[in-house]
């Protein structure tokens, strides 16, 4: 099938020199090739046209394992032993003396001439005897004047061992013709795989079968005879495998190891350690820094010659079974079928020897110690101290990275290493750590040993809160709380360490009511006997608990938390104070501040990816997020967390889904919203905070979807949760209003009116614009009549009036709002007044509750039959949810405008064709390419204008990300809004 596909050139010279032996001229004709480009098929042919043009033919095959080729003149002999006419009686004896069987041999072949003219074939002269190989030189030199054409094939390849010099080396150009094979074209290959599998046979599986076969009759043979076996009724829908385990009964991988072994050890270790560098950068997704070449890493692994690699590689592309990489030009095999045959058999001690000696190379050279650690993962324990380091090294670069599954990978391969008890139980602590975000047992097993081992108090403490952590998020909250109790009693005289570990038992009570209650009860009996004994972190988490509970107004919290911060406070404390301080500050909607906090404390906990701190740190930035009431990133941040799946080690819901949850409601996206909510199972879930803010998220989707029945039902679930733990404001969860709107939609006025009041009387208390206008809202609603419209109308002045403080100048701002601006021996932290970006409480979050209760004082207007003044009120919240991309809000003034009697807008709302002209040149930029800052230089903006105008066009073109920009723009023909 493919043996004679672009040979005419070569069946030309055999016919041309057949004529010319037949008329008395004879000659050699050297046939020469790489392992696999058809050299025999060639011969074969040659030999066919011999006996077709009446000419004796004579044949010998030579092989390096034939058991006669240590004998002298092996070769020849099968060529000369018998008579023409197939008779013994003249074979030349075994005895004969050596000096004496050339001649012997040469009369022989001159009595076979004399009855006819020959076509002597000799295959893979290469293999055969040194005297053979002379016989056949000394042969070519007298053919002249006979009827004899001596057709020769010999292997031509570049490998890594330099061959023993051809045939033609000794000879004079007029005694030779050569004729050297090139693997078929692409052209050719292609219709070879067609005539096998079919003219339709699709581009892709064609195209791959080329690839991987690079052009080789040999290898194309072998992949077409298992392509047929595997799949007998055509071409695979799905393309051509990419692994040589779908490819048995393996004649393709029989192929390759035969083309491997006819290169020599040399090229063969070569050829597998390249394909295994391969393999290992595609499996760690990373490209490897080889800055001084991969010829020199290869060679130096290997034990070769640099420059006969670079000889190899160069070769190899020729051939078409190596590729450059465009990008940075490395070799790499054409094919992943084609690197896994090359694999494929190598002995796995092997291969780790290969491995080690590849880390210990790079150590030398200079690579990244990521690189170094790779080997290291493949290959056994090396028992070196350069080892152990290297892959220490390479998990802390891999954890400050965001990369927990590589580090943990890291660290439980110098666990193989032989270590110290102290350096046993910091790997271990290091990897529970990791292996809180990355498996199921949350690091559990890892963390208990280390704890065991630790001798160190530090030590101790950090492996003692990292396992608490664990256990809290396995919803083992009492465990993990009398651990850390245990661990706190048997600490020697180091207030820090015993502050540190009070700190987090106190963080993760959170995770179970009773003990919540507990650890709480215990800090404020400290406070009145002891107060000296708290340092700023212990009493800001007192100040939180107080917020939480509804005994603090925004103001006080703020003064107090000011001078916390401004406080001397040890570093590692410091991460307690400045969550809890962010924490407030957002619950106070002082955005901004928040930002800055959990940034600082974020870049502290830089190294321990899995640290309580960083989830908590994590979760309030979401929070933040969330208030601004920017959907877009939101969903763009909880996408890169792979929901809706559950998160590695924890059971249950968590503030992410919460998030995802009212983030999808407000974009408009409620399909996705009850997915996601369906795949979120309750039934294991332990008892801690996540759970309450999860069904909080539940009833709002619920309740925007017409189900208040059973939105009701989350909502005070999520009510009496919040009681049983003391959080009672309605800065953490607003479940009263909620619950209160929902009966309210069931015809359960007085039972509405109730939840009202205990949310405004808690509303007052804290005193910030939004917590008190949204309950000044729903207590109007409750309340109906002449009253229930002042107290909405109230709820718009108090939100409007918050925004315009959130956005003026800032000026009067001191002592008596708690602000401060402190420098110097505490915290290092700024505060200011009421955040004044248009991304803050005066842009967006404020705006976001002054939507619906625009829509409530209008509702109420309309009751009072004052139709006329409600419709501007509508108008304004639908250009206002507009602005925020809030889709439900805006859906909602829609409606109202609607029922009001108002002429419906032309305008259009959604498509590239309904954005304004500055969000369709910010959008059109950012399809481009540019971020966000080059946008902002670029049109002399904030940066923060530059994301509202983003995150109001992915709403109007309906996209989730980046990414879906220029498709979106293109599809509505460029069309975009003209006007602002």
């Amino acid at each position: 099938m493919t043996a004679l596909r672009e040979r005419r050139a070569a069946l030309e010279l055999l016919s041309e020199e057949a004529a010319a032996a037949r008329a008395g001229s004879g000659r050699l004709v050297l046939l020469r090739g790489a392992t696999g480009t058809g050299r025999t098929a060639l011969l074969d042919a040659a030999a066919a046209l011999g006996a077709e043009q009446g000419m004796r033919v004579l044949r010998a095959r030579c092989a390096a394992d034939d058991p006669g080729t240590g004998t002298p003149f092996a070769a020849i002999r099968q060529l000369l032993d018998s008579r023409p006419d197939g008779g013994s009686e003249d074979d030349i004896p075994r005895t004969t003396p050596l000096r004496e069987l050339p001649d012997l041999l040469w009369e022989r072949l001159l009595s076979y001439a004399d009855d006819s003219p020959l076509l002597v074939a000799v295959d893979d002269a290469h293999l055969a005897d040194a005297d053979s190989r002379r016989w056949l030189t000394y042969a070519a030199r007298r053919l002249d004047p006979l009827p004899v054409l001596l057709v020769v094939t010999e292997r031509g390849q570049y490998d890594i061992r330099p061959p023993a010099p051809g045939l033609a080396h000794a000879l004079s150009p007029s005694l030779v013709r050569v004729h050297a094979l090139a693997p078929l074209s692409q052209e050719a290959a292609a219709d070879v795989v067609r005539a096998s599998a079919g003219p339709d046979a699709p581009d892709p599986w064609v195209h791959g079968c080329v690839r991987a076969s690079a052009g080789s009759p040999l290898l194309l043979r072998a992949l077409l005879d298992d392509l047929r076996a595997v799949f007998p009724d055509g071409p695979a829908p799905a393309g051509l495998p990419d692994s040589c385990a779908e490819l048995y009964p393996g004649a393709f991988v029989a192929a390759v190891t035969w083309w491997l072994e006819s290169a020599g050890p040399g090229s063969i270790a070569v050829a597998r350690t390249l394909a295994e560098l391969e393999d290992l950068a595609e499996s760690r997704k990373q490209q490897d820094d080889d800055s001084d070449g991969i010829d020199g890493l290869l060679g130096e692994v290997t034990g070769t010659d640099p420059a006969r690699v670079t000889g190899w590689i160069t070769a190899m592309v020729r051939l078409g079974l190596l590729l450059r990489d465009p990008a940075h030009g490395r070799p790499r095999f054409a094919h992943p079928l084609l690197r896994e045959a090359v694999l494929d058999g190598w002995p796995r001690p092997d291969r780790q020897a290969m491995h080690r000696a590849a880390a210990e190379v790079r150590r030398r050279r200079g690579h990244r110690v990521e690189a170094v650690a790779a080997h290291l993962l493949r290959a056994p324990a090396v028992g070196a101290q350069w080892a152990t380091d290297a892959l220490a090294d390479a998990a802390r670069n891999a954890a400050r990275d965001d990369r927990p599954g590589d580090a943990a990978d890291f660290l439980r391969r110098a666990l193989d290493e032989p270590l110290t008890r102290a350096h046993r139980a910091a790997v271990l602590t290091e990897l529970g750590s990791v292996e809180l975000c990355t498996v199921r047992s949350a690091g559990i097993p890892r963390l208990t040993e280390a704890l065991r081992l630790q001798d160190l108090p530090r030590n101790k403490v950090k492996a003692a809160v990292l396992l608490g952590t664990a256990l809290a998020h396995r919803g083992e909250a009492h465990a993990a709380f009398a651990m850390l109790r245990d661990i706190d009693d048997g600490l020697p005289d180091d207030p820090v360490l015993t502050r540190s570990v009070r700190a987090a038992a106190l963080l993760l009570s959170d995770h179970d009511r009773e003990t919540r209650q507990l650890a709480y009860t215990r800090l404020r009996q400290t406070t009145e006997r002891s107060p000296h004994l708290l340092g700023p972190a212990e009493k800001s988490l007192l100040l939180r608990y107080e917020v939480t509970a509804g005994l603090l107004s925004a103001d006080r919290a703020m003064q107090r938390l000011g001078a916390l911060l401004a406080a001397p406070e040890d570093p590692v404390m410091l991460s307690y104070l400045l969550l809890t301080a962010a924490a407030v500050a957002q619950w106070a909607d002082r955005l901004d501040e928040a930002d800055r906090l959990i940034q600082r404390g974020l870049d502290q906990q830089r190294t321990s990816h899995s640290h309580l701190m960083r989830r908590a740190l994590v979760n309030t930035r979401m929070d933040t997020l969330a208030a601004r009431g920017r959907h877009a990133p939101v969903l763009a941040y909880l996408d890169g967390q792979g929901l809706p799946g559950d998160q590695p080690g924890r059971r249950g819901p968590s503030n992410f889904h919460a998030h995802a949850l009212m983030a999808l409601v407000e974009a408009g996206h409620t399909a996705e919203a009850h997915r996601l909510a369906a795949s979120v199972s309750l039934h294991d879930a332990h008892d801690h905070w996540e759970v309450n803010r999860f069904l909080y998220a539940r009833g709002v989707l619920r309740a925007a979807t017409g189900d208040p029945a059973a939105a009701l039902d989350d909502f005070l679930e999520c009510g009496r949760r919040q009681s049983a733990r003391e959080v009672m404001s309605p800065v953490v969860t607003p479940w009263r209003s909620a619950a209160a709107e929902c009966r309210l939609a069931l015809g359960r006025p007085q039972a509405a009116l109730a939840l009202a009041e205990e949310e405004h009387r808690l509303a007052t208390v804290w005193g910030t614009p939004r917590v008190l206008g949204r309950a000044l809202r729903t207590l109007g609603e409750a309340t109906g009549g002449r009253r229930g419209l002042e107290l909405t109308g109230q709820a718009v002045r108090t939100l409007r009036d918050g925004s315009r403080d959130a956005t003026g100048a800032r000026e009067g701002i001191g002592a008596r709002d708690g602000s401060f601006d402190h420098e110097g021996s505490g915290s290092g932290a700024t505060f200011h007044g009421p955040d004044s970006s248009g991304d803050g409480p005066g842009g967006a979050a404020l705006a976001a509750e002054l939507v619906p209760a625009l829509l409530a004082h209008g509702r109420q207007l309309i009751a009072a039959g004052r139709r006329a003044h409600a419709r501007p009120l509508f108008r304004e919240a639908a250009a206002t949810a507009e602005r925020l991309g809030a889709v439900r809000l805006r859906a909602a003034a829609d409606r109202a405008l609607r029922d009001s009697g108002a002429r419906p807008r032309d305008t259009r709302h959604t498509g590239a064709s309904a954005l304004t002209g500055s969000e369709a040149r910010i959008a059109a930029l950012a399809a481009d390419g540019s971020t966000n800052a080059q946008i902002a230089e670029l049109l002399h903006l904030a940066r923060r204008t530059v994301e509202t105008h983003l995150t109001s066009a992915y709403r109007k073109l309906d996209i989730r990300r980046r990414a879906e920009l220029p498709a979106a723009l293109s599809a509505d023909g460029g069309r975009h809004g003209e006007g602002e």
